[in-house]
């Protein structure tokens, strides 16, 4: 006969095997309890000191301390994002192995690369973290002060003038070919093997525009060598607050730039993705972190997963729609 002491000791063993397979049913709940309990590793596509790179150790810091983590980065550059990419992809799925990637990895890349890591398969999207617009700069020596002034210039003089990109299919160079698009102008693109040598030749008047990052052409603008006519985020640049919307300066549908987003290998608990998707949001609204955003000419944006991947899906497609229209390849 059953004593009420051993009904109870059977009540209790009952309730924790229940208990037990409860957790068991949460896909990650037990990792997601213990994560992290070692350091985290951040692989970044480029090279150090870029304002990518920058962006990657700021989040870095502030993650391994909202985490009680250290969080390494680790510079793969090379392949267009590929070599990186390709590195998580084939990670473990377990939190510890993250990508730093841009929109030009999830959005363009797929459209003119052929990619060893499909973007949507291989990878978890955990959290945007940044809006980067870029700034549509002439050489001061252009005779243009403003979008409507350079519209009317290369509308009179259809393939006579440039425009300059750190290379083709590259971020910069699309919104070239959007702001073609949007205007109707024709430009004839000048691609360089880098950034470095485009605003070599464009402050030297050998090219006549450029769009690039507000940390990369503040300096000639503030020096005076270049002409700032309007930035291609929805709002103004903090950083250039005098500066006009590409929307304010009159040319509707040209809105572009690159954003800065984490992604996990897929098959990452959600559990996982969902506590570090929550921590970088956090991360992005510190107030501290913000203005360190804001000096590079970026803009602080944290998301949920979900928001990330409708995000990517939506820029895809247009970038897609962009690129087949006006017939950009890489050689």
């Amino acid at each position: 006969m059953e004593t009420k002491t051993t009904a109870r000791i059977r009540v209790r063993l009952i309730a924790a095997a229940l208990a037990l397979t409860a957790t068991a049913a949460l896909p990650g709940a037990a990792s997601a309890a213990g994560y992290p309990d070692r350091p985290i590793n951040l692989i970044v596509p480029f090279s150090p000191g870029g304002g990518t790179d920058i962006s990657a150790r700021l989040l870095a810091a502030a993650l391994g301390e909202k985490l009680s983590a250290s969080v390494v980065v680790d510079n793969r550059p090379g392949a267009g994002g590929q070599i990186a990419a390709d590195l998580v992809a084939r990670s473990a799925a377990d939190g510890y192995t993250l990508l730093f990637a841009n929109s030009g990895m999830l959005a363009i890349n797929p459209w003119i690369y052929k990619l060893h890591s499909d973007p949507v398969k291989a990878f978890a999207p955990v959290s945007l973290f940044s809006d980067l617009p870029f700034v549509l700069v002439v050489p001061a020596s252009l005779p243009v002060k403003n979008v409507a002034d350079l519209v009317a210039l290369t509308r009179a003089q259809p393939g006579k003038h440039t425009f300059a990109s750190s290379g083709t299919g590259g971020a910069p160079h699309l919104s070239g070919e959007i702001f073609q698009q949007a205007t109707g102008v024709d430009l004839v693109h000048v691609p360089y093997k880098g950034g470095g040598p485009a605003m070599t030749d464009l402050m030297a008047g050998r090219v006549d525009m450029l769009f690039a990052s507000v940390l990369e052409t503040m300096p000639y603008v503030s020096a005076g060598k270049l002409r700032a006519l309007a930035v291609t985020g929805a709002t103004r640049s903090p950083a250039m607050p005098d500066v006009p919307t590409i929307d304010e300066a009159g040319v509707k549908n040209a809105q572009s730039g690159s954003w800065t987003a984490v992604l996990a290998p897929a098959g990452t608990p959600q559990a996982v993705i969902d506590k570090l998707s929550e921590a970088i949001r956090d991360v992005a609204a510190a107030p501290a972190v913000k203005a360190k955003l804001e000096a590079q000419g970026a803009v602080a944006h944290g998301s949920t997963p979900k928001e990330l991947q409708e995000l990517a899906a939506s820029e895809r497609e247009r970038y897609g729609q962009i690129i087949k229209a006006r017939n950009i390849q890489t050689n």
